[in-house]
């Protein structure tokens, strides 16, 4: 288990935290998390404002290949895979993978790029439909802070339980008071978020293994 920044090749984005903390009400939030039509590709307010596939995740793909050293025949879960731009580049990037994704939103999946819409399960990751150490690689970016604090747990130890090699996910999370007034600035369905340090404590509790790396807008 370590700290690692596997997203490192993403390109950078410039978020306008200021706006979305004037714009931001009580009503957004319950919008945007039935991570329907309006979150993803409804108004800015409400989420993605236009969730669209532009091929940013061939790079992030690559690069946990080459990291996890993953064989030609590897099986990838993605847990939050929204419209499953990750599955598609990594099965473009290792052709014989196996990859599979989880995702709450009907919407994402009935709206999947290439020909992931089959490939993509409807569940929550606190309870992971899958057996025992079914995959080479099970990553979770900017997802599992989405569920509450008990349901996060439990999909922490879901996540350790089905894969058989390694692990990864991304949280949003804060090192000090500026960081988190900017997180608390952005937040929009995110249920549980916590300083670097204690979630590295809870990922110790749990008995999660894994890797991981922070979102701090």
């Amino acid at each position: 288990m370590g700290e690692i920044n596997l997203l490192d090749r993403l390109p950078r984005v410039k978020r306008d935290l200021s706006k979305r903390a004037e714009q931001k009400t009580p009503e957004d939030r319950a919008v945007a998390k039935r991570y329907g039509r309006d979150f993803f590709d409804g108004e800015r307010r409400h989420g993605y404002g236009g969730y669209r596939y532009d091929g940013r995740w061939r790079t992030v793909a690559e690069r946990m290949i080459e990291y996890y050293k993953l064989p030609e025949n590897a099986a990838l879960l993605d847990i939050g895979c929204a419209k499953g731009f990750f599955m598609f580049d990594f099965k473009q990037a290792l052709p014989s993978s196996t990859v599979r994704g989880l995702d709450v939103s009907e919407y994402a999946k009935a709206n999947a790029h290439g020909e992931m819409e089959p490939l993509i399960d409807i569940g929550s990751a606190e309870l992971l439909p899958y057996p025992d150490a079914s995959f080479d690689l099970v990553i979770s970016i900017n997802s599992i802070h989405n569920l509450p604090l008990e349901a996060c747990k439990r999909a922490l130890s879901e996540i350790q339980r089905v894969t058989r090699g390694h692990a990864f996910v991304s949280v949003d999370a804060w090192r000090n008071e500026d960081e988190k007034r900017r997180l608390m600035d952005w937040i929009l369905t995110a249920e549980t978020y916590m300083s670097v340090g204690d979630w590295v404590t809870l990922f110790g509790e749990v008995g999660y293994k894994g890797d991981y790396w922070w979102f701090i807008p």
